[in-house]
């Protein structure tokens, strides 16, 4: 019978440790974060001016510049980092995808740009949101796997 050998890639040494892996995932969930309240506060800015100057549904502004509202309030929570406000906001964020997938299809071109760019917006404050979520589950896994070894 021949011998069995061992797989190759059980003989390469590790080329990233639990360490630098969390180092790393570290500073995606901080690019993520600055990113995220980035894209929030252009979507709080385009729906301001949207609905204010750009391009109001009535002459002078409307009421549905009070969209902007809900915007607010996640701001504190991913300054703070906040890991429950970057769950639920991924999950707002897609009201706003709707509405400007809905204003991009009816609308006339004026309105119909800042529709395009509400989508745009909210597409990378998701991907944003996901992106860090993601980054501090990985930065708290090796402290977590360190935690219980010791």
């Amino acid at each position: 019978m021949p011998a069995s050998t061992p797989e190759p890639a059980a003989n390469l040494p590790d080329l990233v440790t639990p360490a630098a892996a969390g180092a790393t995932a570290g500073a995606a969930a901080q690019f993520s974060r600055w990113l995220a309240v980035a894209a929030l506060l252009g979507l709080v800015l385009l729906s301001l001016a949207w609905e204010l100057w750009l391009a109001p549904l009535r002459p002078g502004g409307s009421w549905l510049v009070l969209k902007a509202l809900p915007l607010c309030i996640p701001l504190a929570g991913l300054l703070k980092r906040r890991m429950y406000t970057y769950r639920w906001l991924s999950l707002l964020v897609w009201l706003y995808f709707i509405e400007g997938v809905v204003r991009a299809w009816g609308d006339a071109p004026p309105s119909r740009w800042c529709a395009l760019a509400e989508i745009a917006l909210c597409l990378l404050l998701f991907a944003a949101c996901v992106l860090h979520i993601r980054g501090r589950q990985r930065a708290a896994s090796p402290a977590t796997q360190r935690a219980a070894a010791s």
